[in-house]
Order: C-alpha cells, then sequence, then structure tokens
C-alpha cells in the first residue's frame, strides 16, 4: 500500500526544490501500461512547464491539488490566454480542488505558492514518444525566454486573480 503522508509531500517538495527544473513527480502506478497512470508532482513558483497539449494520444488529464495553489492556463492555437481556472486545496476560499482538462487543449500549470503539490490522473497505457506535442508559440523548457514567458503567465494569473469576483483576492492567498 502506498501512503502520502505529510512526510512523503515534504520530501517531494524539498526534492523540487532542489532540482534544476524545479519540480519532482513520483510515480504511484507500477508499469507505463497500467490503464490508469497516476503520479504526483510537486511544483515550484519557478518550474516553467511548456505549453502542451495531449493530442498525438489524446486523453484527458485530471489534476487535484494536494497542497498548494496552482493555475491552469488554457490557450486558443496562437497562444492567446482564453482561460485561467485557479485550484487549490482547502485553505483557500471559493475555490475548485481540481479540474479535467479535455483532450486536445493548449494548457500549461503554473504553482502560485511555494510548497505546492498535485495528485494527476490520465488514462493509460503511457507512450512516452506521444505524450505531448509542445506548443509551437512557447518558448521551450531551459531556453532563454522560459523563464520571462513564465513571469508573464504569473503576471496574468494574479492580473486575472485580482480581477476576479468575491472574496478570491491575490493577497487573501499569500502568494509570491
Amino acid at each position: 500500500m502506498d501512503v502520502f503522508s505529510k512526510e512523503y509531500l515534504d520530501t517531494m517538495i524539498s526534492d523540487a526544490n532542489d532540482s534544476v527544473r524545479k519540480r519532482q513527480h513520483r510515480n504511484t502506478h507500477r508499469s507505463f501500461d497500467e490503464k490508469c497512470q497516476r503520479l504526483m508532482n510537486a511544483i515550484g513558483v519557478e518550474s516553467y512547464i511548456a505549453p502542451h497539449r495531449h493530442l498525438l494520444d489524446p486523453k484527458s488529464e485530471c489534476l487535484i491539488a494536494v497542497r498548494g495553489l496552482f493555475a491552469a492556463v488554457i490557450f486558443s492555437d496562437n497562444g492567446n490566454v482564453e482561460q485561467i481556472e485557479f485550484f487549490g486545496t482547502e485553505k483557500f476560499k471559493n475555490l475548485s480542488v481540481g479540474l479535467e482538462l479535455p483532450l486536445g487543449v493548449w494548457h500549461t500549470v503554473v504553482a502560485i505558492t511555494h510548497g505546492s503539490a498535485l495528485f494527476e490522473v490520465k488514462e493509460g497505457p503511457f507512450y512516452p514518444k506521444k505524450a505531448k506535442e509542445f506548443a509551437p508559440w512557447a518558448p521551450s523548457e531551459g531556453s532563454a525566454d522560459a523563464q520571462d514567458y513564465l513571469r508573464q503567465l504569473r503576471a496574468l494569473c494574479k492580473q486575472w486573480l485580482l480581477e476576479s469576483p468575491g472574496d478570491r483576492t491575490f493577497e487573501t492567498y499569500s502568494v509570491v
């Protein structure tokens, strides 16, 4: 039996902070051949996940926040932001705990708070060569422009959060 304790999350988040990519995932499935692919993913606020879609091997993707606050950014085919959906843990008011991304949608996930982690579920089997199609209009991970693009996305997330109705405010969430 796998147990996802506070220590498990703390260690994974610490490993993410120490990694070059500022994220760390741990598969909870035993094989890429399993019909249900499951993983925990600690994503740091400095982690750039290049916008991508899952069209080569079309599968939806379910993301559930385990700790912290995230923004799922949805793009049009030409790279314009169409939607930003915030999701996080119960300590945040008026917020979904997760979402399911439809197949074929350009998207990225941005960690809004330090120490954020999510649980991801996707239909299997997993084919690494077909897993992601990266957006041609966005910088590649590790490129010279990647961190600047991430800063732009984070600023846009902040703007959307500040302009959202109700008591969901950027200050309420103590985001960076």
